[in-house]
């Protein structure tokens, strides 16, 4: 696939202000060996997503560590030092760590710009869910939060686990409801009840995975968003998704047209401006 196809479509409506984040990305090389059950699109490279920048208007990014690789994490590790190298561009990284991780490591993959640990309980995720409360205390001290993927139907099953723990949580992906449900659903309560305990943030990202009504307004999947921003738009974040791993299933979506259903999910600009610059500024440690 060559990513200046991002380049033909037109420009999105959304205006970006300085500093705007996108906080889900993944690096694909197949110069490293990818594991079994896991997305491999083909290879997205660092020069590939500076396309992407430019035509969305992008200076900060979260690089998150693919399940492909595991918990090797130098590909992740390498592109935000390319990033960090890039005159206006700032990365970080959200880095897997098995629970063996010496303090050192820990300590240097801090330094290089690791501020998160990933959790995926789907899709052939290194870390589950039992693992979130012991790398949740490995990872606290050096101020890295945990990111979270779970289907969100569950998220009443784990609410008492995800307020217990020592850091900072991110719910991934518009909590990630595998089939779209109503904003009374139990698992949605329990996602707004988690935003309300003051920890928790969601990330505004790729509705074009989960819902059925499908594009341009991804219907299903914008009602839960309007009403987590409604909710709090002190702890929302907002994704591209790039290079969106699972497009062989879902088709490559219109990334311009993914970053301006934020004017509908977040019509008001001060709340967007929290959701693209300073939600992301804090939680990431962006200067």
């Amino acid at each position: 696939m060559s990513y200046t196809r991002i380049l033909t479509g037109p420009k999105p409506k959304l205006a970006m202000p300085q500093g705007a984040t996108d906080t889900h990305i993944h690096f694909y090389d197949s110069r490293y060996a990818a594991l079994p059950n896991t997305p491999t699109p083909p290879d997205a490279s660092v020069a590939d997503y500076a396309q992407v920048m430019d035509w969305l208007g992008i200076q900060r990014v979260v690089v998150v560590q693919p399940n492909a690789y595991g918990d090797d994490n130098r590909l992740t590790m390498d592109s935000v030092a390319q990033l960090n190298a890039m005159p206006g561009i700032q990365a970080r990284a959200v880095a897997v760590v098995k629970p063996a991780v010496s303090d050192a490591e820990l300590a240097r993959l801090t330094e290089a710009g690791a501020r998160g640990l990933r959790i995926m309980a789907l899709l052939g995720g290194t870390l589950g869910l039992d693992m979130a409360e012991t790398m949740a205390a490995r990872v606290a001290p050096f101020g890295w939060h945990l990111l979270l993927q779970l289907d969100g139907r569950d998220l009443h099953q784990h609410a008492a686990m995800i307020r217990r723990l020592p850091c900072k949580v991110v719910i991934d992906h518009i909590g990630k409801f595998l089939e779209p449900v109503p904003p009374e659903h139990e698992g949605f309560r329990a996602l707004l009840d988690l935003l309300a305990g003051g920890n928790v943030w969601v990330k505004l990202s790729a509705a074009y995975e989960t819902s059925k009504t499908g594009a341009p307004h991804y219907e299903d999947v914008s009602i839960l968003a309007r009403a987590l921003v409604r909710a709090a738009p002190e702890r929302m974040i907002w994704a591209s998704n790039f290079p969106h791993a699972q497009a062989a299933k879902f088709g490559y979506p219109d990334d311009a047209a993914m970053l301006d259903l934020l004017l509908d999910w977040a019509p008001n600009e001060a709340d967007r401006h929290k959701i693209l610059v300073d939600n992301p500024s804090a939680l990431y440690d962006f200067a």
